[in-house]
């Protein structure tokens, strides 16, 4: 059994939470817009590089909302059973909702999309069975997945292979759609873990916790630096030779995500523990809006890719005077090139993405107040 807790939220955490599911709004527009990964000028990348923070933030603080809910539960079995069908809802609603979202069209034959929902949807399901282990077991094991991960096979080339950790596409017999894994189950199921056993730092009394925060987060920052700094261990890319043509501060920083680095967690993970102490203290309308968005994370998702992909096809109009066919396409993997010319200015794709989180902001708070006052409904998963 687990003791109970109170059902006072944690405001860090849900407000750290918002910060991510804007950032996020900001990679989906770039999808749309037509414009590149990451890039060679430093306009584009700290576009894309900035929502790294994104999966990290998810993944960690899953765990820990894991490990939470389960206090609030008091039974472990209960958590089990809780984060299973949430995890099954959650691969359900990628492969078909979400994949339909992103697509606008109906090829599931040619093409399903195993993204950030289908990897949070199996590490829930595999959590399910850890949630019985002591929670110190739980997060050194989070730990050494997340540091020994990179010690695997860069292609791991065959089906289980590609989902477990090196991701890519997998034919689905010879006449059925391509999978696209774009995130492996490793290092992710590590993160969630580590996360799961973060949630007993964050039930502390708020100074030690926060000297906690600030010592976690300022050390994986710190060898992040070295590990990083001296190309000793942690990433496939060496920035200090080679790479390409990019400034050095980009190659730097330009850490590998699919599957997720070493490096690449401790870059971002460790600011994002170290804002926690930040985001507890914040106030005024920002806080109240991040506050909101990150209270509805799942009911967020689901409705900001059709706003967003609805946007770009509004601009489309706006811009050429019709819609072209590959806003259509099997985004956001395996969609061909932009057509020539499509590609947005940085300037518009930044109004566009502030015009549509400020539309997302109404519908989540109504759908806020909604799942507090129906707490044991099904919208709990959501």
């Amino acid at each position: 059994m687990l003791r109970p807790m109170s059902q006072h939220r944690l405001r860090s955490l849900d407000r750290l939470r918002g910060v991510a599911m804007v950032l996020m709004a900001l990679d989906h527009v770039r999808v749309y817009a037509g414009v590149p990964a990451g890039g060679p000028t430093a306009g584009v990348f700290f576009t894309r590089w900035v929502t790294h923070f994104v999966a990290p933030a998810f993944a960690f603080f899953a765990g820990t909302a894991a490990f939470l809910h389960g206090r609030r539960l008091g039974d472990r079995a209960a958590l089990a059973r809780y984060l299973v069908e949430r995890g099954l809802l959650l691969l359900v609603l990628e492969l078909t909702v979400i994949r339909l979202f992103w697509t606008f069209n109906l090829d599931f034959r040619h093409y399903l999309l195993a993204g950030v929902i289908w990897m949070l949807g199996w590490c829930m399901v595999l959590l399910a069975a850890l949630v019985w282990l002591p929670t110190p077991v739980m997060g050194a094991l989070g730990l050494a997945v997340i540091a020994t991960h990179g010690l695997l096979p860069p292609e791991w080339d065959s089906p289980l292979g590609r989902i477990l950790h090196s991701g890519g596409p997998i034919a689905l017999g010879s006449d059925g759609p391509t999978l696209m894994v774009l995130y492996s189950i490793i290092p992710w199921i590590g993160v969630l873990m580590a996360g799961y056993a973060f949630g007993a730092v964050m039930l502390l009394e708020p100074r030690r916790r926060n000297r906690i925060l600030i010592a976690i987060g300022g050390s994986a920052v710190a060898l992040f630096l070295v590990l990083r700094g001296f190309d000793l261990y942690g990433d496939p890319r060496p920035w200090r030779h080679g790479q390409s043509a990019m400034p050095a501060l980009l190659r730097f920083l330009n850490t590998a995500k699919y599957p997720a680095s070493l490096s690449f967690l401790l870059m971002t993970l460790g600011p994002l523990i170290l804002a926690l102490p930040l985001a507890e203290r914040a106030g005024g309308r920002a806080a109240e809006i991040l506050s909101t968005f990150g209270r509805v994370p799942l009911f967020y998702y689901l409705i900001h890719i059709p706003v967003i992909h609805l946007m770009a096809i509004a601009v489309a109009l706006a811009r050429q005077g019709h819609v072209e066919p590959w806003l259509f396409a099997n985004h956001p993997m395996m969609n061909p090139p932009p057509p020539a010319g499509y590609p947005w200015p940085l300037a518009l794709l930044y109004a566009v993405y502030a015009l549509v989180v400020a539309m997302l902001y109404y519908p989540c708070r109504w759908f806020a107040g909604v799942k507090a006052s129906h707490r044991e409904s099904f919208l709990r998963y959501l």
